[in-house]
C-alpha cells in the first residue's frame, strides 16, 4: 500500500473517454486529479482538452483494459498521483459493434482487470464504480455457471463452458459479460471492504451516448427503442443522469453501500421482468 501525506491529492480515475466517462469526470473532477483512460488516442485527447479547457486538472493516459498490464500501469500511474477517491470504469463495447470475442476481451476480462489492479492500490475511502448495464439482468445464467463467473481466476474465464457455449452471438456474449460483471463484483466486495474501500456495479438502461445511437441503428435498436415507450420511461437516459448516480455511489451517502448494483434505466428490467408478457 502507498504510503499518503495528509496533503496527498485525491485522485479520480475515469476508463472511458465517452459521453458516459466524461459526463463522470466532470461530475467528479473539481478540484481533484482527474485521470482519463482510453484505448484510443483521439478521443482520449480531445475529452483530456476539454476538461482541461473546463479547468479541471486533467491528464490522459492511454490504456487497453483487455490488457492486464496496461490497466495496472493505469493504477500505478493513479496510486503514484496522490489517494485514490474514485474509480468509475465506463470503458466498454457493444453487441451492435464488436464481435463476441471483442465484448469478451473488453467488457468481461477488462472489468475483472480493473476490479484486481485497484484494489492493490486502493486506500481507506476508495469507491469503484463498475458500469454494467440492464442487459446483466436479463442474462440466463445457472446458479452454478454464475458462482464460476464470480470467482474463477481470469485466466481460466474464457474457457467456461458457459463462455464456449456462447458461439457467434454477440447479444447473448454482452448480456453474459455484464452479467459476470455484478457477480464478479459481488464476489470482490468482501476484499474491497477489507481495504476499507467500496466497490459497486451501476447498470444503465438506454442512455443517449454515441454507443447507444450505434445499438439504435442496429437490426435491434427499433425493438429497443419501443420498450422504452413500453416501460414507461419515453426516453432514453441522459449521460448526466449516469453521472449523478456514480457521485452518489462514490460520494459520503453510500459509505454503507458496496456489493450490490443500481439499475438506473427508467423502469425497464421491472417492466422486462413483470410486464413485458402481457404487453
Amino acid at each position: 500500500m502507498h504510503d499518503l501525506t495528509d496533503d496527498a491529492r485525491d485522485v479520480v480515475v475515469v476508463t472511458g473517454a465517452g459521453g458516459m466517462g466524461s459526463a463522470a469526470a466532470r461530475r467528479l473532477g473539481s478540484g481533484r486529479a482527474l485521470i482519463l483512460a482510453d484505448a484510443f488516442p483521439e478521443p482520449l485527447d480531445r475529452a483530456v482538452d476539454a476538461l482541461r479547457a473546463e479547468g479541471y486538472d486533467a491528464r490522459g493516459v492511454l490504456t487497453d483494459v483487455s490488457d492486464r498490464a496496461s490497466v495496472e500501469q493505469l493504477a500505478r500511474t493513479a496510486a503514484d498521483a496522490g489517494r485514490i477517491t474514485a474509480v468509475v470504469h465506463t470503458a466498454g463495447v457493444s453487441a451492435a459493434t464488436a464481435s463476441v470475442r471483442t465484448i469478451l476481451d473488453v467488457d468481461l476480462l477488462g472489468t475483472v482487470y480493473v476490479i484486481e489492479a485497484f484494489e492493490k492500490v486502493a486506500v481507506r475511502g476508495t469507491s469503484l464504480v463498475c458500469v454494467a448495464s440492464v442487459a446483466g439482468h436479463m442474462a440466463s445464467v445457472s446458479a452454478e455457471d454464475e458462482a464460476a463467473l464470480a470467482t474463477a481466476p481470469a485466466e481460466e474465464l474464457l474457457g467456461l463452458g458457459v463462455v464456449t457455449g456462447l458461439g457467434e452471438d454477440p447479444i447473448a456474449a454482452y448480456m453474459l459479460a455484464k452479467r459476470a460483471n455484478l457477480v464478479r463484483v459481488q464476489a470482490a466486495a468482501l476484499a474491497w471492504n477489507q481495504r476499507g474501500a467500496r466497490i459497486n456495479t451501476l447498470s444503465p438502461g438506454v442512455i443517449s451516448t454515441a454507443m447507444s445511437k450505434a445499438e439504435a441503428d442496429s437490426a435491434s435498436g427499433g425493438h429497443m427503442l419501443k420498450m422504452l415507450d413500453a416501460c414507461g420511461a419515453g426516453r432514453p437516459g441522459t449521460p448526466g443522469e449516469i453521472a449523478e448516480a456514480v457521485a452518489f455511489l462514490t460520494g459520503p451517502q453510500a459509505l454503507y453501500i458496496s456489493g450490490t448494483d443500481l439499475l438506473v434505466d427508467g423502469g425497464q428490467a421491472a417492466w422486462i421482468r413483470r410486464h413485458m408478457q402481457h404487453a
